[in-house]
C-alpha cells in the first residue's frame, strides 16, 4: 500500500481502540491517527487527534495527511447516517483513497432495526465517489459473555431467537481483520466483507456450556419478542433500546447472525477465538 497514515474514528471506543492497536502493531511509527472525543482515552501508539462526528469542523482537521480511513460506525442510534455522512463527505474533500465502513452482517438486507442506519450508511456510499470497502460484522462473543455471571446467577437465559445460530467472534478478533483488510489493494469496488465467526453456537448450547462451567443448571426461557422487551425493560434498559434488542434477537430466528464463510478467518490468518475461550476470560473476572 506504499506510505500512507490511517485515520480511525472513534478510536476511543471499545472496537476503535482495539483497532488502533493491530494497526500499530502493523505499521511504521507516525503512520496511526486516533481519532476521537477524549483525549484521556487516547489509544497508546498512535497520534491523536480530535474527531467528533457532530462537529465536521473537527473531522477534516483530523483527516489532514490522511490517506485511508477506519470509519467505526457510531453510538448515537437515530444520528448515524447524518454523522457518517458528515466523515465520508470530509473524506472526499481530504482525497482519502480507501474508506472501510464498519457496519452489520448481510446489512443490505438484513430486517433488523439495528441494520437501518447501517444500510442507510452503505447506500449513502455507494453514491458518494469515494473508494471504500464494507466490514460487515456479525456478533461480538462478549454481547453474551458480558453477561454469563448473571445467567449463572439466575440460572436462566432468556431468548426469542429460537433455535438460531449464533456465529460470533470476540472484538478483537473483528479489530485485528478492520486492521488486516484496511492495509490491503486488492479490494474490488465497494466490496462486502461479511464478517462472523468461524464457529457457532445455538442459546442451548450456550446454555449447556455455562451449565458445565458451572456445576449449576442453566436454561433457556423462549420468549416472544414483546415479552423479551419487557424483560429487558424489567432489567432495567431502557424501552427503545429493549425494543432493539428483542428485535435482533428474535430476527436472528431466521438465520441473519450465521455465517460460515470463514471471510474474518481468512483477514486474520487464522481461526477466530473460540467462544468458550472468550466465556473463560469473562468468568474467571468474577470468581
Amino acid at each position: 500500500m506504499g506510505t500512507a497514515k490511517i485515520l480511525v474514528t472513534g478510536a476511543t471506543g471499545q472496537l476503535g481502540t482495539l483497532i488502533v492497536k493491530h494497526l500499530v502493531q502493523k505499521l511504521p511509527r507516525g503512520s496511526v491517527v486516533a481519532g476521537g472525543r477524549n483525549a484521556d482515552k487516547a489509544p497508546p501508539g498512535a497520534e491523536f487527534r480530535t474527531l467528533d462526528y457532530n462537529v465536521p469542523s473537527s473531522i477534516d482537521a483530523a483527516l489532514a495527511g490522511v490517506t485511508r480511513v477506519i470509519l467505526v460506525s457510531g453510538t448515537e442510534i437515530g444520528k448515524r447516517v447524518q454523522q457518517h455522512q458528515a466523515v465520508v463527505e470530509a473524506a472526499l474533500r481530504a482525497g482519502v483513497r480507501l474508506l472501510a465502513y464498519t457496519s452489520i452482517l448481510k446489512a443490505d438486507t438484513n430486517p433488523f432495526l439495528l441494520a437501518t442506519e447501517h444500510r442507510a450508511t452503505e447506500q449513502l456510499l455507494a453514491t458518494a465517489g469515494l473508494p471504500y470497502i464494507l466490514l460487515r460484522n456479525g456478533w461480538y462473543s462478549e454481547n453474551y459473555t458480558g453477561t454469563a455471571a448473571m445467567a449463572i446467577q439466575f440460572g436462566v437465559i432468556q431468548s426469542a431467537s429460537g433455535n438460531a445460530r449464533f456465529s460470533t467472534a470476540p472484538r478483537d478478533d473483528y479489530a485485528a481483520g478492520a486492521a488486516a483488510l484496511i492495509l490491503r489493494d486488492d479490494h474490488k469496488p465497494g466490496q462486502a466483507y461479511e464478517l462472523a465467526g468461524s464457529t457457532s453456537f445455538t442459546k442451548q448450547e450456550y446454555a449447556d456450556l455455562l451449565t458445565r462451567k458451572s456445576g449449576k443448571n442453566i436454561s433457556v426461557q423462549n420468549l416472544t419478542a414483546a415479552e423479551y422487551v419487557a424483560a429487558l425493560m424489567q432489567a432495567g434498559l431502557p424501552e427503545g433500546l429493549a425494543k432493539i434488542l428483542a428485535d435482533s434477537d428474535s430476527k436472528s430466528a431466521d438465520g441473519w447472525l450465521f455465517n460460515d464463510s470463514r471471510t474474518l478467518a481468512h483477514a486474520i490468518g487464522r481461526s477466530t477465538v473460540p467462544f468458550e475461550q472468550t466465556l473463560d476470560a469473562a468468568l474467571s473476572t468474577v470468581r
